[in-house]
């Protein structure tokens, strides 16, 4: 019987995608990616990151996006619409984050669709795209 949710080894690849926005530290995709047709949609040019070199030209374009953002804090919420066919799984990822664009305090609310694939006996990511819904800077409150 498939899980409900995601179980741990799923949650694993959003959680390292968020943690290499958050800190830029490349071992935390280390056997995240799909070994084939790797597509990412994202908020930043060229905004559709596919082919062989898709997930090179993510990571550099990644972190030009991330430059003037420090203190990144992401927080998910439930996954919703999670689904498992054959070795594939799907589900929505509610995401927010909190931290400084050019020292100033944001808060960005958004969500994720993930397509992860079974390789190896291991989820991979073959596919996602993010969305973001809510984005405001925040009164510095010190």
């Amino acid at each position: 019987m498939e899980p409900e949710v995601p179980d741990t080894s799923m949650m694993a690849v959003p959680k390292a995608v968020a943690g290499f926005i958050a800190s830029g530290d490349e071992v935390l995709l280390d056997e995240i990616f799909s070994d084939h047709a790797v597509t990412i949609v994202e908020n930043f040019a060229p905004y559709l990151f596919e082919g062989a070199d898709a997930v090179a030209r993510w990571k550099e374009g990644m972190r030009a996006h991330a430059e003037h953002l420090e203190d990144l804090r992401p927080k998910f919420g439930d996954p919703q619409d999670f689904s498992v066919t054959g070795e594939q799984a799907f589900f929505t990822l509610p995401t927010s984050w909190r931290g400084l664009v050019h020292g100033t305090p944001f808060y960005e609310e958004g969500g994720w669709a993930f397509l992860l694939v079974r390789e190896e006996g291991n989820w991979r990511l073959r596919s996602y795209g993010w969305a973001v819904t809510h984005m405001a800077l925040l009164e510095d409150t010190e």
